[in-house]
């Protein structure tokens, strides 16, 4: 038996005559997105729920298992549950035993990211704070019996650095609410206005986030979910109204081009510049947002190439989320821990390159490979290389330099011989570094300045 939220069906009237956005895509789209969020650069999505009881395959697991019927699931259960076993008996056993907020705090923040984003819920429904909307499928009412999201929104709040963002799914796969609004092609809006808009009201009101990561729309228009009117409210009179953040995903068809800053796709990396701000949703296992018991060591993603997309998103104007999947009894495994760390070390020497920074006239290098540009606010230019050249120089085609005016500093060491280039550009004689000299180990950056 499926244990669902059953309120008084009711239209969610929402009043913007006292504010400046209107409920209507070219009024929302014309929101300027706050300043914080293109400065941040870098944060943290944590996938979180159910699905980290099973830890098998992804955090779809109930939709491969009951609603596509793949057979590894399929079989997954029958070798290791009785045949009576539903999902939601997974539910009791999600307890968040070993769950210590202000450690996940403390590794997030020495990763070097600004913001972080958490599932509050995902398509499974069941949400991670005690949501009257959400009976007995709630982390207060099963499971853990405590208020995980305030859990982690308390402890965040501690570092000023960080700022709360949440994750919010629209619609559920099983809800048979949202099914029979399905079967009539959404011209019925009943869980919209008892399930999922309550929801959203509820986190903003309570827990007051930065950022809102909206996501499946269950291919309903964003009419059905009445997104403009929720986010003329949310931009209006919400608590969060001057800084909160919102993406793309409000509806079929919204994403990439309507809402806050565009997510396109999960794992979205143009390699080029776009002229909207745009954000790099990607996960730490190139498998599953969720954690995989069975996940092997190649599967996850090296701090190399963890720097690698960082530079190259910052490069072309996007800010990068990058995902890890607790377990469900709350641990952070000890690969997720050492990767994020590891972004911090890198960021400590580089970061004047990525935070704060924006998208140079070009973005890679025409010539070298793996030469990747930002600038600051005070026109240096950053040329951050991924590999060390072998022969002891490396060589920046684009920029315009003047022999009695640029200086270049390699981030973390010193200053640096270099010599111009015809008709552009400079060859720049990096230094035969002791182990122990090295400013960084994974990719390294040069400032210029003096230079366009």
């Amino acid at each position: 038996m499926h244990l669902w939220s059953v309120v008084p069906l009711c239209l969610l009237l929402i009043d913007t005559s006292v504010g400046q956005y209107e409920p209507t895509w070219e009024s929302i789209d014309s929101r300027p997105i706050p300043e914080w969020f293109d400065q941040a650069k870098f944060g943290i999505f944590i996938h979180w729920g159910v699905f980290s009881v099973p830890s098998y395959g992804s955090e779809w697991f109930w939709w491969y298992w009951q609603g596509r019927k793949f057979p590894s699931y399929v079989k997954f259960m029958e070798k290791n549950f009785p045949p009576d076993f539903t999902y939601e008996n997974f539910a009791p056993q999600f307890r968040a035993e070993f769950f210590d907020p202000k450690e996940w705090v403390d590794i997030f923040a020495s990763s070097g990211a600004k913001y972080i984003v958490l599932t509050t819920k995902h398509h499974e429904g069941f949400t991670l704070w005690g949501s009257k909307n959400s009976w007995m499928w709630n982390a207060v009412d099963v499971g853990p019996r405590r208020d995980l999201v305030d859990d982690i929104a308390t402890a965040l709040r501690a570092h000023s650095d960080l700022r709360l963002g949440l994750y919010h799914s629209l619609f559920e796969w099983f809800n048979p609410l949202f099914k029979a609004d399905a079967d009539k092609s959404f011209k019925t809006s009943v869980f919209p206005t008892t399930k999922s808009l309550p929801e959203l009201y509820e986190i903003i009101n309570k827990f007051k986030p930065e950022l809102l990561w909206s996501d499946g729309d269950g291919d309903a228009p964003a009419s059905y979910w009445n997104s403009t009117g929720f986010l003329a409210w949310l931009y209006n009179e919400s608590p969060v109204r001057d800084t909160v953040v919102t993406n793309d995903r409000w509806g079929y068809g919204t994403i990439c081009n309507h809402g806050g800053y565009y997510t396109c796709s999960d794992r979205y990396n143009p390699g080029h510049l776009l002229k909207h701000k745009w954000e790099n949703c990607m996960s730490m296992d190139k498998k599953s947002w969720g954690f995989r018991r069975e996940a092997k060591l190649s599967d996850y993603l090296t701090i190399e190439e963890l720097i690698a997309t960082l530079v190259e998103t910052v490069s072309c104007g996007g800010n990068l989320l990058l995902n890890v999947g607790p377990t469900h009894d709350g641990r952070i495994m000890p690969i997720f821990e050492e990767r994020l760390r590891q972004m911090g070390q890198w960021l400590k020497v580089n970061g004047e390159a990525i935070y704060n920074s924006s998208a140079w006239r070009v973005q890679n290098d025409t010539v070298t490979p793996g030469v990747w540009y930002t600038k600051n606010q005070k026109n240096a230019i950053y040329a951050i290389f991924l590999s060390w050249p072998a022969d002891g120089y490396i060589v920046l085609s684009d920029p315009v330099v003047s022999p009695s005016k640029t200086q270049v500093e390699l981030l973390g060491y010193q200053s640096l011989s270099w010599e111009s280039m015809k008709p552009t550009g400079l060859k720049v004689h990096l230094p035969q570094l002791d182990p122990s000299q090295i400013p960084c180990s994974w990719a390294w950056t040069l400032r210029l300045t003096g230079a366009e």
